[in-house]
């Protein structure tokens, strides 16, 4: 295919509700297909121990988020459980300019709010075979405290109720196929593995 009829490269959008295993899709990604442009967000999260900065988030605090902001530099932005969170808008348009597929990885607000500032991005919705098997995701992970599992459990609610807002669903029901499936979902539309630029 020449450069022409190529299609041109668009944003695609993960999201989905806490626990239905995001995380662990995009890091199967991350190592099968490095073709894919990860898009990292900004974070005012505190450092999980196995992450790394830059890697999966940039972490910054408040006052810094709010300079984000208020220069424009965030494609979209949320703030979830006390936390804020934003897509640097930078680095999504430089990758889409050099023909890179982009995989952004972000809550329901901002993915209405990428709607609206990309239309041509294409939303992917990753749901849990079951809600039950969510509540177990989230309580089995140890990662947050019983206050913030109930905040999260009714914000999936929410969540799970926006399905129809999206392009495309792809259930969760082994982290390998759901990689694949999306992996596939951005195949179908942009570069090829072999067609992709080695840099």
């Amino acid at each position: 295919m020449d450069d022409d009829a190529r299609p041109a490269a668009r944003l695609t959008v993960l999201s989905g509700p806490s626990g239905v295993g995001k995380d662990s899709v995009i890091e199967l990604i991350r190592a099968r297909s490095p073709w894919i442009k990860l898009s990292v967000s900004v974070t005012t999260r505190k450092k999980r121990d196995y992450e790394t900065d830059g890697e999966h988030y940039h972490f910054v605090n408040r006052a810094e988020f709010r300079r984000l902001i208020d220069g424009g530099q965030l494609l979209e932005w949320a703030e979830f459980a006390g936390n804020l969170y934003g897509t640097p808008r930078a680095q999504v348009e430089g990758w889409l300019a050099q023909g890179r597929p982009v995989l952004l990885k972000i809550d329901l607000q901002g993915a209405r709010q990428v709607r609206v500032a990309m239309p041509d991005a294409q939303l992917v919705f990753l749901a849990p075979p079951s809600i039950d098997e969510l509540k177990r995701r989230l309580i089995g992970r140890g990662t947050d405290d019983e206050e913030t599992i109930r905040r999260r459990l009714a914000h999936a609610d929410e969540e799970l109720a926006a399905e129809k807002e999206f392009d495309r669903t792809v259930v969760n029901d082994f982290v390998e196929r759901a990689a694949d499936e999306l992996v596939g979902l951005l195949g179908s539309s942009y570069l090829t593995p072999a067609q992709a630029p080695d840099h």
